[in-house]
């Protein structure tokens, strides 16, 4: 085991020993007091399962294992629509266990994709927090003995996660739905983008494009938010090894399900193999999920989340940690947009079993840990087949990559730190990712041009003021301000000035998709512009140094609040819902403690 790693794992573990051990000793007390149906009433118990059939009913009435399905089903967004057989699968595999599933409840989710650049964006970040709530809501009834959670996207699997851990002596697995066929290549629908941004093609070629990539049911195929999600979870031991990537319309895909599913009617009070949730999500296993994060140059967005998710189980993180183990943690794959290939073919090249193995023989992780199927992440470098018995087995997967120009191993690497870099100067603290930003565009010293809106940026864009050496400042974007939406939008635009031989980046308080590559973007700036960070004080022309090879970001002039200047921000908090979330923007706490409105900010210090 690497030295700083242990280092790391020692801090958080002394930092948050007092939450974590009231938690730990909530979750016990839950425990032992046992399956938590026999406490109900009569009159409780029976509205419980009135509309089950009459065998359900039977068993309900006895201790038999009662499982709850929460899930994200819908049926407008690729990636949720394959939950929608996911029930009946379940249902089934657990009564052949003897054992009974309901339909707890349903959670929203939003799609980022579709949001990106509009109104309802702003209420994409706050939908963690909703699902969250929306979890334990459907798992308050007392009823279940254990949990399966169906989610995918970006603030869902982080949401579910922080709900369940509310219910953390519960037995619980997340199964994933898996990605969608490959389409047209990322990179190829990356260019087609820019050419709209510059107007060489019109709308009709960038939809026909983007539908021939974003075309079935299935997860997106780069490796955003959503497939990062499915790494945490793997790498943290909360789905079956080497699940993530496997298509919706692969038979193993609902033998993984059915596995899955009779798997968690083992684990409770009364079973012989005890593992609830609390058990398996403990320091070791964040900062598991972290080295993943970092080792696949996956999503900003999970420097967010993963605060969040680990705060739920009493445990206190932050970027300091994050880029402690980014020094120590290489680079080991290449996914789009940090490359070429997508998830289907990082997957067919050994994908996360393989990489996983890689970090163990490095000693870049914890092995020694619990997961929903055993003791241990060895069990998690092996491959899931389907036998000719219908059911899955698993099988040693290859020792060494089967593409290096997607997975390193054996000792090789694309770069020798982590996929994310923490910037520190006199404007606060950012996250800028460096996996998909080519050596050369790391570093830069550029005027700046200050703006407060998206649509700001993009008519200076096209009024052609944005063409030359600029690091555009977008402030007023943080959770407070706005929900935090990500930013997406500017990136075509960005990269057709990088393009054109400009120095160009971007500074701000809000957040990049999961998607974000190859501009250079400081983002996740704390504290925001409407906590008076200051981001705030920055002025057209101000130079700004933005330096990720050192990780420094700063301003070089003298940030006094007689030169901040007084700009119209457009409207805020008003349509599409955003008045219902302003107890969420008053109650945010900042991007390096969750962004969350659920816990006490002052317990996150």
């Amino acid at each position: 085991m690497i030295s700083q790693l242990e280092k790391v794992k020692n801090r958080v573990a002394d930092r948050s020993a007092r939450l974590r051990s009231d938690y730990e000793d909530r979750m016990k007390e839950a425990w032992d007091a046992g399956p938590s149906r026999t406490s109900l009433s009569c009159g409780n118990l029976a509205h419980g399962f009135a509309a089950c059939s009459s065998s359900d009913k039977d068993a309900l009435k006895k201790p038999v294992p009662n499982i709850a399905i929460v899930s994200a089903y819908n049926d407008m967004l690729s990636a949720h629509q394959p939950f929608e057989r996911f029930p009946r699968i379940i249902k089934e595999a657990v009564a052949e266990k003897g054992a009974v599933a309901q339909f707890a409840g349903g959670v929203p989710a939003m799609c980022d994709g579709v949001t990106q650049g509009q109104p309802g964006m702003e209420l994409s970040l706050f939908s963690r927090d909703t699902i969250a709530l929306s979890t334990a809501v459907a798992l308050s009834h007392n009823m279940f003995d254990g949990a399966i959670c169906l989610g995918v996207c970006d603030k869902i699997v982080p949401g579910m996660l922080v709900g369940a851990l509310s219910f953390g002596h519960l037995p619980t697995i997340f199964l994933p739905a898996g990605p969608m066929e490959t389409g047209l290549p990322n990179k190829e629908k990356a260019r087609v983008r820019e050419l709209f941004a510059k107007g060489e093609v019109g709308r009709d070629e960038l939809l026909e494009a983007e539908s021939k990539s974003y075309h079935s049911p299935g997860t997106c195929t780069f490796y955003g938010t959503a497939n990062t999600n499915q790494m945490l979870m793997e790498f943290m031991g909360l789905h079956l090894p080497g699940s993530s990537f496997v298509n919706p319309s692969d038979p193993l895909r609902d033998a993984l399900t059915k596995f899955g599913s009779q798997l968690i009617t083992e684990r409770g009070p009364s079973a012989n193999i005890q593992r609830p949730l609390y058990e398996i999500v403990t320091v070791e296993a964040i900062l598991n999920g972290i080295v993943g994060l970092l080792a696949t140059g996956g999503s900003t967005n999970l420097t967010i989340h993963l605060i969040a998710m680990a705060r739920a189980a009493g445990i206190v993180i932050d970027w300091n940690d994050m880029a402690e183990l980014s020094s120590v943690v290489p680079l080991l794959t290449r996914v789009y947009p940090n490359g070429s290939a997508d998830v289907n073919q990082f997957h067919a090249a050994g994908g996360l079993p393989l990489t996983i193995k890689e970090l163990l023989r490095r000693g870049l992780l914890f092995n020694d840990v619990k997961t929903v199927i055993g003791e241990g992440l060895d069990a998690y470098t092996k491959d899931p087949k389907l036998g000719s018995d219908g059911e899955v087995h698993w099988q040693d997967g290859p020792d060494g990559t089967l593409d290096s120009e997607i997975i390193k191993t054996h000792g090789e690497q694309f770069q020798a730190q982590g996929g994310l870099q923490l910037l520190t100067g006199n404007l606060g603290r950012a996250i800028t990712k460096v996996s998909a930003v080519e050596p050369q565009y790391r570093k830069l010293t550029a005027p700046a041009r200050v703006f407060c809106s998206q649509e700001a940026v993009l008519d200076a864009y096209k009024a052609g003021e944005l063409h030359k050496d600029v690091i555009i400042v977008l402030k007023m974007q943080g959770p407070k301000a706005n929900g935090m939406p990500e930013l997406h939008k500017l990136t075509p635009a960005l990269g057709v000035l990088q393009g054109l031989g400009h120095k160009v980046a971007l500074v701000t308080d809000g957040r990049m998709s999961g998607a974000s590559g190859k501009v250079p973007a400081a983002i996740h700036l704390t504290p925001e512009a409407i906590e008076g960070g200051p981001i705030g004080l920055i002025n057209d022309d101000d130079m700004v140094v933005f330096d990720a090879e050192k990780g420094t970001l700063l301003v070089e002039a003298e940030l006094t609040t007689e030169r901040a200047r007084v700009q119209n921000l457009p409207q805020q908090g008003h349509g599409v819902g955003r008045e219902l979330f302003a107890s969420f923007r008053k109650n945010v706490s900042g991007a390096e403690k969750g962004a969350s409105s659920l816990f006490d900010e002052g317990s996150l210090s």
